[in-house]
């Protein structure tokens, strides 16, 4: 991804929980693995598989989200989109955001790993709205 910018790692949170919850005296008041059904179900069915273990039950099943977000993707914003896919919106669209989540299936762990723009600077209007199920059926 040549247009990627405006990296915000999120690793130092990530080691700061996963810490919290290694100290008995100071354990985090929620659940660190508190992943939403609908989260977990995503990850089953649109993750790619990530190259590190779940940092709580060390299973290698973690799966890795890409969630874009922005105005210029009209009705597709806040969709799960593959890496493959984000090499071609990175020329189809001017700017857009990507919020990497990591999630795991087996104990519900998530945590957003990292944000990043995308897009290739140019100002575009969003797509035209497409018919979707929800429109048939309300």
């Amino acid at each position: 991804m040549q247009s990627r910018r405006l990296e915000v790692s999120y690793a130092l949170q990530r080691r700061a929980r996963l810490e919290a919850l290694r100290r008995p005296s100071r354990a985090l008041a929620e659940d660190p693995c508190d992943a939403d059904p609908l989260l977990v179900s995503s990850a089953i069915h649109h993750g790619e598989p990530s190259s590190i273990e779940c940092p709580i039950c060390a299973s290698d099943n973690m799966m890795v989200l890409n969630y874009v977000f922005g105005d210029q993707l009209g009705q597709f914003s806040g969709r799960i989109k593959s890496t493959e896919e984000l090499d071609e919106m990175e020329h189809q669209f001017g700017e857009f955001t990507v919020r990497v989540v990591e999630v795991c299936p087996d104990c519900r762990w998530n945590h957003m790993i990292s944000s990043y723009m995308l897009g290739d600077g140019r100002k575009r209007r969003p797509p035209r709205r497409q018919q979707t199920v929800e429109d048939i059926y309300d």
